[in-house]
């Protein structure tokens, strides 16, 4: 099991280029399954859940071959309807194939995800929607068991935004007779994305990222080639990283509309950001100003840009408070930035922030995706050695990040942990 390893309190410079969106490219290659054909996805991040999904749809006998970024599928010889639980244990993700496989196959067996580190993510409104459009469910030892000879175009009201239930529904509903309408939609850029691939390949659908989605539905669809939009999370990452260290970081290869809320949030701070053709700028230095965050549904500030924000917020000047308002466990990576040195006191969804004048690196554990970022964050501006373990959490969601820091003039590196 591999460690990173880095020495604190360089500021960090120059530019850096964002990869794509693990978020966009999932549901993306989920999509593929809705018809058969060959399709070429391009700027593929190179992550663990990629990979997982790949092999989940490998063994449904798709065709898949990666070549760096680009990633290469021939859906024709699709020939299972079943998502197991050896795969969906690994990449909650895996639901995503859920609406597809009931679209085109007229049938689906797809484990049930469970919990997760930072909260349950239940699946009701996925099964809801799906009843709506005309699918019989069943839950059985473990397993969603969809049906359908044909679905219909439905009305659709999400009591809650959700993204993946949003996509599933909109993949299931490109092929269903008649118009469905989705009520209270996600409006997170991967999902316009998604809808863009859909619309590319034959699909109808308009208002995706706005919170009504209308679905007109198509006989067939066709397979396209396409790109995955920029991660605006890890951009993000790196925008925090600048203002944490006083550092001055280009970062490429990003949309800055998809990072507005946080763009806002870093001014706040004291930090200078310059949107530039060719990317974001952000500048830090100096004193650091505490700014109170609620995490919200897109377009307000994002959950999985939490806990980045709170490492900044950790040596900020005077006292703020962050409130999680997406996921109910998304603080377990306080107790190991207070092994830092941070100040941080927890009530309820709300995290309380009394900044201190440095971190001290220190040993401690990832826990799940965004903390593991924080927790490289909280290395590069502590003083000391931080070593932090369990970083396959890391591997999910950013693509070779250490060395993307180490570019950056980080003190940085990944060793195999001691047995």
């Amino acid at each position: 099991m591999d460690e990173i390893i880095i020495e604190g309190g360089t500021p960090l410079s120059g530019e850096v280029s964002v990869s794509g969106a693990k978020n966009a490219a999932l549901p993306m290659i989920a999509a593929s399954i809705l018809t058969g054909g060959k399709f070429t996805f391009r700027n593929v991040p190179v992550l663990r859940d990629i990979d997982s999904i790949e092999r989940l749809l490998s063994d449904m006998g798709v065709a898949v071959e990666t070549l760096g970024n680009t990633v290469h599928i021939d859906t024709a010889d699709l020939n299972r309807f079943e998502a197991p639980y050896e795969q969906v244990r690994q990449m909650r993700a895996s639901i995503l194939v859920l609406g597809p496989l009931l679209a085109r196959m007229k049938k689906a067996r797809v484990s049930l995800p469970g919990g997760c580190a930072i909260g349950a993510r239940p699946i009701d409104l996925h099964l809801n929607g799906l009843s709506l459009l005309g699918a019989d469910i069943k839950l059985s030892h473990g397993y969603v068991e969809a049906s359908a000879k044909k679905l219909k175009g439905a009305e659709i009201y999400l009591d809650l935004p959700t993204v993946t239930g949003t996509e599933n529904l909109m993949m299931a509903a490109v092929l269903a007779d008649g118009v469905t309408i989705l009520r209270n939609a996600a409006r997170e850029p991967e999902i316009a994305a998604l809808a863009g691939m859909l619309n590319k390949m034959g699909a109808d659908i308009k208002g995706a990222g706005s919170p009504i989605i209308t679905i007109c539905g198509v006989k067939k669809l066709k397979p396209v080639s396409t790109v995955v939009i920029p991660d605006r999370i890890e951009a993000g990452t790196f925008m925090v990283a600048a203002a944490l260290t006083g550092g001055d970081i280009l970062v490429k290869n990003c949309n800055p509309d998809h990072l507005q809320a946080l763009i806002h949030k870093l001014e706040k701070t004291g930090a200078k950001i310059q949107v530039r053709d060719d990317g974001v700028r952000v500048k830090g230095g100096g004193r650091i100003n505490s700014v109170d965050i609620r995490t919200l549904p897109y377009p307000g500030f994002p959950t999985d840009m939490q806990a980045q924000f709170m490492v900044l917020m950790s040596v900020a000047n005077g006292f703020s408070v962050i409130s999680e308002n997406i996921f109910e466990n998304r603080f377990i990576h306080v107790s190991e930035l207070q092994r830092m040195g941070a100040d941080i006191t927890i009530s309820g969804n709300h995290a309380m922030i009394k900044g201190v004048p440095k971190l001290s690196g220190a040993p401690v554990m990832a826990t799940d995706l965004r903390a593991s970022a924080s927790l490289v964050l909280a290395g590069l501006v502590a003083k000391g050695t931080t070593r932090i373990s369990r970083v396959y959490h890391l591997d999910r969601g950013y693509e070779a990040l250490e060395k993307k820091f180490a570019r950056l003039g980080a003190t940085i590196k990944r060793v195999r942990a001691k047995a």
